[in-house]
């Protein structure tokens, strides 16, 4: 009993410092909302009780999901990379390495969303027919490109660090492919390949690539997990411009 008293103690500790932290985090927000609503709108929040709820929702799930990546995310993406690392075979590295890619991004709610609205749009300007089958085909079409360019972009990333390549050259030769591109693509593709860049690196990628690399560097001999480890997420962020823009020249060209 008076370990379970113990554990107990424990985790409400560790969850009020969490929720603790999770305010910090989101009180400039609240302070720039509270501002422009009292201070130059000068009108009471519209379902004022709504938003209150709302907000303690936020709290509580940013403290959640940030427990989550502590105990699970992050220990589960180092872990695999040194078991891999440490079998030696290069080929199920590699496997790895784009299959978490893709399959991370394939789930992120931020490429969902982008998706789905980009589809709804490109339909009301007749780009595509306005049916929900070919909606949904277009935005399956637009995640599946951004997925495979980051299980594309991971894939480098690793040969990067295992291979020791200068991470400079390949982060300026891939602005200079997305610059060549931009001039192809058709300018209905452009500005959605730009922002697909960002909604890669959310919140289901970002902890597990981050983890990917520096469990790589932290096991591969010669490699320093500060200065190889990370760089993985500017590759995921660079090739998702490119093949959108390259989807977009097939779709729309």
């Amino acid at each position: 009993m008076t370990d379970r008293l113990y554990a107990i103690k424990i985790f409400s500790k560790a969850a009020a410092g969490k929720l603790l932290s999770s305010c910090r985090d989101l009180l400039p927000i609240v302070l720039v909302i509270g501002f422009f609503q009292l201070v130059v709108i000068r009108q009471p929040l519209p379902n004022f009780a709504e938003v209150v709820v709302g907000s303690i929702l936020v709290v509580i799930g940013l403290s959640m999901f940030v427990q989550g990546l502590e105990m699970a995310l992050f220990p589960i993406g180092e872990t695999l990379a040194q078991a891999l690392a440490r079998k030696g075979s290069l080929v199920w590295l590699l496997l790895f390495s784009f299959l978490l890619g893709f399959s991370t991004t394939i789930a992120e709610p931020a490429l969902i969303a982008v998706a789905r609205e980009s589809g709804e749009i490109a339909a009301k300007s007749d780009l595509i027919e306005a049916t929900a089958s070919a909606i949904s085909s277009y935005a399956m079409g637009l995640r599946i490109s951004v997925a495979c360019s980051v299980g594309v972009a991971i894939l480098v990333g690793t040969l990067r660090i295992i291979r020791g390549w200068p991470i400079h050259y390949l982060i300026i030769g891939g602005y200079v492919m997305v610059m060549v591109m931009t001039v192809f693509a058709p300018p209905e593709i452009i500005g959605i390949a730009y922002d697909a860049g960002g909604v890669t690196t959310s919140t289901v990628t970002v902890p597990l690539v981050a983890a990917l690399g520096v469990g790589l560097a932290s096991i591969i001999k010669g490699r320093d997990p500060l200065v190889d480890g990370f760089g993985l997420i500017a590759f995921a962020s660079l090739l998702p411009m490119v093949f959108v823009m390259g989807y977009g020249i097939i779709i729309f060209g």
